[in-house]
């Protein structure tokens, strides 16, 4: 299922500061966070990661290993002796692949370990993982109709335990479905405007697959 980008309820978006000196990869990694909702800062050293953590706090940290001036672990081990970034959630991210490597950066304070090469969705992922777990993003839950599961932290749909999978149309359509149960909605319109037909016997998309055919069955009512 393609990446929806996150809606955080009117709060500030979160700022991730991405340490990385590739530049194809920050850019790739810039690209894709801003258009999944977040902020982005970057930082192409070590020294400079330092620098714009004091300038302004981020929300988390993505932090490579090998950099140059002063190495990914030495800025994590400078951070979490300092009061005031010690919680800092980080992901250390490397093209070493050994255990003990990832070991050390966990053991030196990183909050995970992402290997290179590595899936833009598995890091996305792990970051809205790491910013729910600290508080700074709050937990949606789950949206639950008969044999329908929505999780809408990671996006999943299921029926019946067996994963749906959904465009991004179709799943927002399916996640305003399931935030107002027991409604019929038209189509034409303002989006979301109610149908004056309300008898919760007349809803049909439940048994729908997906958001649009659901859509579709509430239509032919």
């Amino acid at each position: 299922m393609a990446m929806m980008a996150e809606n955080f309820g009117g709060l500030a978006k979160p700022t991730v500061l991405v340490v990385e000196d590739e530049a194809p990869l920050l850019t790739l990694l810039r690209y894709n966070l801003e258009k999944q909702g977040f902020r982005v800062d970057e930082a192409a050293d070590g020294q400079e990661a330092l620098l714009r953590v004091a300038e302004a706090r981020p929300d988390i940290m993505l932090l490579d290993w090998m950099l140059p001036s002063l190495s990914g672990i030495e800025v994590c081990r400078q951070l979490r002796r300092r009061t005031e970034t010690r919680d800092l959630p980080i992901i250390m991210v490397t093209a070493r692949t050994e255990d003990q490597d990832a070991v050390r950066a966990l053991d030196i304070g990183a909050d995970d370990y992402i290997a290179k090469p590595f899936a833009i969705e598995h890091v996305i992922a792990r970051i809205r993982a790491l910013l729910r777990r600290s508080g700074r993003v709050a937990s949606k839950g789950m949206l639950n109709y008969a044999d329908l599961a929505m999780d809408q932290d990671a996006h999943r749909v299921t029926r019946a335990g067996r994963p749906l999978h959904l465009g991004p149309t179709e799943y927002r359509l399916l996640e305003f479905f399931l935030q107002h149960p027991g409604r019929v909605f038209a189509r034409e319109g303002r989006p979301g405007a109610p149908d004056a037909r309300t008898d919760q016997s007349r809803i049909a998309w439940p048994g729908a697959e997906c958001g649009t055919k659901a859509m579709q069955e509430i239509e032919a009512r």
